[in-house]
């Protein structure tokens, strides 16, 4: 099988093409790096802007959960709107809501900040994928995926980390004072030459789609995060009313899909879910993801709360752990050309396992950090080997024609992952606390843990359906 031909209008030179693609690759780290950043500046907000933790991590879970909102929009403006367009947009958006997030007096308007600028950063990483698939050969495409994999798990890796070493000598707005010139040069750059033309369709956007899209998404993850206060007696609408809703409109939402697709215009084409590989991929994709914001979410509280240590030091201590993500992701891509998914990928699951479990073994009043930061370490080096192959197999398998759609699901249900498990960890975080009216104790974080490594564990068995050698994506 031959790998599908890029449409004549979608291409450009060799050198072009990198130019193109390192733009994007830096453009999106910069913006994905903001999934995370609030992570060690949460219990600081708690005080500053006199909110609950529940109700201070929506500025990440809410951030996530936009995305997951709009990129499967995205599939329609690839073939809406030039890959330029789509850019500038992207980074106008981006910038926007990172000024509001500097400037703002409270916690309402530094959270519509973060839905801004979650607009932004949902568009880019399809254009990023779909650009990747389109413009690199087949037989180099894991060493490129392998940048991808910088954006997508090292930059939220590492966002705990700027934010510690902001937060040790700054205010918390300077988190945001400092992104914002480097998104304004990004967007005078790409404005500049950004030259990347694709072939445009004139289809109609299905809004029924979009706001069920809307409220599957957000019931299950707005349910989730509502349990744990709900058990306190801390919420108004009980979480089965949200979750119900999501259910109810995700079933709706699926099927409205299905109907438009005959008719060749489906907000979201779910015809990548024919293809084995891809939903293979996808589901380990998934709970990998799950993990990830799990662990970067429930460690800085779990070292500030618990361990009494200051939000640098937190910061520094998920930094090499970030470090070695980087390092292994341009690494794990080259292999995956060569050896394929497989023997890639089982590893990794296990090693993800196994840093899972003993996280949920070792959190105590007592744990030592650089215990902390071997373990984070161990989970990096997991995920690496997981994420780069995974995203790789699961759109290389995909025609041309449905790619774009299968980067927003990719993409889509990697952030709903993320949210989820943001959500499902605190909830359980506060949920098993010993100790009421504390952002985190030992107690409630081991719960939290434990049950990552149960999620960890059930990814093993999955691992062994990914394709055992490497093969070369279908024919348009």
């Amino acid at each position: 099988m031959t790998a599908p031909e890029a449409p004549p209008s979608a291409t450009v030179g060799s050198r072009s093409s990198s130019s193109v693609i390192w733009l994007l690759v830096g453009s999106a780290f910069v913006m994905i790096l903001n999934e995370t950043i609030m992570s060690v500046a949460l219990p600081i907000l708690v005080v500053d802007l006199d909110v609950t933790i529940g109700t201070a991590q929506w500025l990440t879970s809410g951030f996530l959960l936009t995305m997951s909102v709009v990129i499967p929009i995205t599939g329609y403006l690839l073939q809406r709107l030039t890959p330029r367009t789509v850019y500038l947009m992207s980074m106008t958006l981006f910038s926007i809501g990172t000024l509001i997030c500097a400037v703002a007096p409270g916690f309402g308007l530094l959270f519509v900040g973060r839905i801004v600028q979650a607009l932004g950063t949902a568009v880019m990483i399809p254009l990023l994928m779909t650009s990747v698939i389109r413009l690199v050969p087949a037989e180099h495409r894991g060493a490129k995926m392998g940048m991808i994999s910088l954006v997508i798990a090292v930059a939220p890796a590492i966002g705990p980390t700027i934010s510690g070493i902001i937060l040790s000598a700054l205010s918390w707005r300077w988190m945001f004072l400092i992104v914002l010139p480097i998104a304004l040069v990004a967007l005078a750059v790409g404005a500049a030459w950004f030259r990347l033309h694709g072939e445009t369709r004139a289809i109609p956007l299905d809004w029924l789609s979009v706001v069920l899209s809307a409220l599957a998404f957000g019931g299950l993850v707005f349910g989730l995060s509502t349990i744990g206060e709900a058990a306190r007696g801390h919420v108004a609408v009980p979480p089965w009313v949200p979750l119900v809703v999501g259910v109810v409109a995700m079933a709706l939402f699926v099927l409205r899909q299905i109907r438009l697709q005959r008719t060749g215009n489906p907000l979201l084409d779910l015809r990548p879910f024919t293809h084995r590989v891809f939903s293979v991929a996808l589901g380990l994709s998934v709970l990998g993801m799950m993990s990830l914001f799990g662990v970067l979410i429930l460690l800085p509280l779990f070292m500030q709360d618990v361990l009494k240590v200051s939000a640098f030091v937190t910061g520094i201590a998920v930094l090499p752990g970030g470090l070695v993500m980087g390092i292994l992701g341009p690494f794990v891509g080259r292999l995956y050309d060569k050896v394929g998914a497989r023997p890639l990928v089982l590893p990794g699951v296990v090693v993800l396992a196994l840093a899972l479990w003993g996280f949920a073994l070792v959190v105590g009043e007592g744990t030592p950090v650089p215990v902390l930061v071997g373990l984070h370490v161990l989970l990096v080096v997991g995920l690496s080997f997981m994420l780069t192959p995974l995203m790789t197999d699961a759109l290389g398998s995909l025609p041309s024609e449905i790619d774009s759609h299968g980067s927003a699901i990719l993409a889509t249900l990697q952030q709903v992952a993320g949210a989820a498990g943001t959500a499902l960890f605190v909830t359980l975080m506060v949920l098993f606390a010993s100790t009421p009216d504390v952002a985190a104790d030992a107690t409630g974080t081991h719960a939290a843990f434990l049950c990552a490594a149960i999620i960890g564990t059930i990814a093993i068995p999955f691992s062994l359906l990914v394709g055992g050698r490497k093969k070369e994506p279908v024919a348009a």
